[in-house]
């Protein structure tokens, strides 16, 4: 999987182009590395199945999250606190607080998620190809959290999950 390349001759990302992997129930489309902006900030579109929770409660050690709703409603934890969200808005999940999302409709849903600065954008694609193989394992998953500074919260996972009722995991 890779993302698109751009320049000032080339500059659409045409959507049939780009590459997509499966995450379990959030998908990640990759649109754009950090490469073009200098590692400014990157892009990566998440689509999620109806209830999805697209990530355990996790915070990140290095970037800060950007998440602007393209379909559907989105709710976000962050730090105790719920928020909604829902198309063109824009939700702000800074560095160093703990945070989750999740699609809070009963249909699938899509958010642009826009990292900075950029390089967290390799984790999905190390993470789809993780999935992708077979080899999934806790201590792969962990190995891949720990490369990236990420933190995971698997108590607070179950107790959001539960309280909103969400999936967590597609069905076998």
């Amino acid at each position: 999987m890779t993302f698109m390349n751009v320049s000032l001759s080339d500059p659409v990302v045409q959507a049939a182009l780009t590459t997509t992997g499966s995450l379990g129930v959030v998908g990640a489309r990759f649109i754009l590395d950090g490469g073009l902006s200098q590692s400014r900030f990157s892009l990566v579109e998440h689509p999620i199945v109806a209830r999805g929770m697209a990530a355990p409660l996790h915070m990140h050690t290095r970037e800060d999250e950007y998440s602007f709703i393209l379909e559907g409603r989105w709710g976000f934890w962050q730090g105790g606190n719920v928020v909604f969200a829902e198309p063109g808005d824009l939700v702000y999940k800074p560095r160093d607080v703990w945070h989750t999302f999740w699609n809070a409709t009963d249909v699938p849903a899509r958010l642009l998620e826009i990292i900075s600065p950029a390089g967290f954008d390799q984790f999905f694609v190390e993470l789809a190809a993780l999935i992708g193989s077979g080899m999934a394992s806790p201590d792969a998953i962990a190995a891949l959290n720990s490369g990236y500074g990420l933190h995971l919260d698997p108590e607070g996972t179950a107790r959001i999950a539960a309280e909103h009722r969400l999936v967590t995991a597609m069905p076998a």
